[in-house]
């Protein structure tokens, strides 16, 4: 995990990606299907279209050349097939949420999360051991603070992502809590991160490891016990998106839940409106009073 380990202080964000089948560990194995490349050292995010044409990348807010967006794919291309790798010859076994929460239970088998603290302090498994391979940045340096604001620009401000560090001592500190011989089930919000802990992990000398696909996003309620203010399935959301009900996690509890719910996000909305208008008419008053007060 070089590209994982090393350097990689930026923001990680990890789109919804095709979910990987447990059938497909039979015959031509599993695809794992990753749209964005969360191996960008510092703060490089990239943003393509689902068309076939290749678009150039911004990275703090220069555009990358072709040169460099066939790197960034080649090292997605190699972290992916690790990936499978480990997966089809199962080194790495899945487990659905559902089969986790049966494990945990009847085998009491031990549940890593390596998901950062933003995400955990949402909800979190009941039991489980807590060790983020990324977490927040809260460093405030030069260099930092740029990251941040870039990560804010780019996109953070409506979905809530925060700019994230690796952790280099994350197998130091796996190692001292779990025992190697132990059964280690890996899980994260949406399953990416977790699987490359997994390869981190395989690396160091655990043999007994269990990735949970889809992640906490896919969990239904009853497949944990939980902790924590909110649902697993709204612990990696977050900004205005959030605060709007506009994520596709609140809609689709909205559609089990029905009016009630959702009237809770109209409010919020109109709300945002009002104080829109509000400061709208307070500016035009204003202007008029300064220019008023200047004249005098």
């Amino acid at each position: 995990m070089e590209l994982l380990g090393h350097n990689f202080t930026g923001s990680l964000a990890i789109p919804s990606s095709k979910p990987l089948r447990r059938s497909s560990l039979c015959g031509r194995g599993p695809t794992l299907v990753l749209r964005s490349n969360p191996f960008l050292p510092h703060s490089r995010r990239s943003f393509r279209s689902h068309s076939n044409k290749a678009e150039p990348i911004l990275v703090m807010g220069a555009v990358v050349g072709e040169e460099e967006e066939t790197k960034q794919a080649k090292e997605m291309a190699a972290a992916r097939k690790r990936w499978e790798t480990l997966v089809r010859e199962q080194k790495v076994k899945v487990l659905t949420p559902k089969e986790a929460g049966y494990a945990i239970q009847l085998s009491y088998k031990t549940l890593l999360d390596v998901r950062p603290s933003n995400e955990h302090n949402k909800a979190r498994v009941k039991g489980s051991t807590w060790i983020p391979i990324f977490d927040v940045d809260n460093t405030f340096d030069v260099g930092s603070f740029s990251r941040k604001i870039t990560n804010y620009v780019m996109g953070g401000w409506w979905s809530g992502s925060r700019t994230l560090t690796y952790d280099k001592s994350f197998i130091s500190k796996v190692e001292e809590k779990i025992p190697k011989d132990s059964d280690l089930i890996v899980v994260c919000q949406k399953g990416l991160r977790s699987l490359a802990a997994c390869e981190q992990l395989y690396n160091a000398g655990y043999r007994n490891l269990f990735w949970v696909q889809g992640g906490l996003d896919a969990a239904e309620e009853e497949d944990f016990q939980r902790e924590g203010p909110q649902s697993f399935k709204l612990g990696g959301i977050g900004g205005v998106s959030e605060f709007l009900g506009w994520t596709d996690q609140q809609r689709a509890i909205a559609a089990k839940e029905g009016w009630g719910y959702r009237l809770v996000f109209t409010g919020r909305l109109l709300g945002l409106i009002l104080l829109a208008d509000a400061l709208f008419l307070g500016a035009q008053r204003l202007g008029p009073l300064l220019e008023e007060l200047r004249s005098h």
